[in-house]
């Protein structure tokens, strides 16, 4: 299909134009590698392309390229694209961050449900905003409420997995079989690593910290919690036993950072 940009730009194709790539809102910038990549495949020349983690206020310049007309065009189309949703994602990981204070790791697992085309590009957003795409940066095993249902309970799921040396073991608790600090305290005797608490209710934390305080099981493991979490909600977990918090789609669904591109210089050849 032919390009109407051609028809529309050919008396002015041997100018060079200037543009930029301005935030209309503060936030973390996320993609700039890739639509650093993309503006050279297109033809353009990058004259400034920010570094990926940087916060910018609104009005701040993104990104500087310079082309002829329908470059300039083209880039509009699909270097933005490259840049505001990941960097939305990036935001709202470190508002997460920044809620949850220094002791609580924010991991973000929903992208697995997104499609295998954006999977590296919304894993690497989660990264830039301060947290991590897996419930462990180490090699790990994760046992959810399936496996355990379909080997038989928490015990004999760890069992057909303690052979594996070197990897963490990952409990999901739900309550579902026994009470929910029984089963964390059966998976920890059993030397789990992490127990996912997978309720979604704040106060499973406290009951199943105290059990496993009382039994002196709680230095063995690391607790995590998850279940329709709310970026909003974070805050109130900053004095809980818990020590990895999942945000799904509150990250993921994040509105992408809105970004405008203008043109700021014409050259005449």
């Amino acid at each position: 299909m032919k390009d109407l940009r051609d028809d529309i730009f050919k008396s002015v194709m041997t100018k060079t134009v200037t543009a930029v790539i301005i935030a209309e809102e503060a936030g973390v910038v996320a993609g700039t590698a890739i639509a650093a990549e993309k503006a050279t495949s297109l033809g353009l020349v990058v004259l400034r392309m920010s570094e990926e983690g940087k916060t910018v206020q609104k009005g701040d310049e993104i990104a500087r390229v310079s082309g002829n007309p329908k470059q300039i065009a083209i880039a509009e189309d699909q270097l933005i694209g490259l840049v505001a949703k990941p960097s939305g994602i990036a935001t709202a990981t470190q508002n997460c961050v920044a809620r949850a204070g220094p002791n609580i790791q924010i991991v973000c697992g929903a992208w697995k449900k997104m499609p295998a085309v954006l999977k590296q590009t919304i894993r690497k957003a989660i990264v830039t905003g301060g947290g991590y795409f897996r419930i462990s940066k180490d090699p790990f095993i994760y046992l959810d409420k399936n496996y355990i249902q379909m080997l038989g309970g928490i015990k004999s799921s760890l069992q057909a997995v303690e052979h594996f040396v070197g990897y963490k073991k990952v409990v999901q608790v739900k309550g579902r079989q026994k009470d929910i600090a029984v089963e964390a305290c059966e998976a920890a005797r059993l030397r789990a690593d992490i127990i996912y608490v997978d309720s979604g209710q704040p106060d499973d934390l406290r009951k199943l910290a105290d059990v496993l305080n009382r039994e002196g099981l709680r230095g063995r493991v690391k607790i995590a919690f998850g279940g329709n979490l709310k970026i909003e909600d974070i805050d109130r977990f900053r004095n809980m036993p818990v020590d990895i918090l999942e945000v799904g789609r509150q990250i993921i669904d994040a509105p992408l950072l809105d970004l405008r591109l203008e043109v700021v210089e014409i050259k005449e050849a």
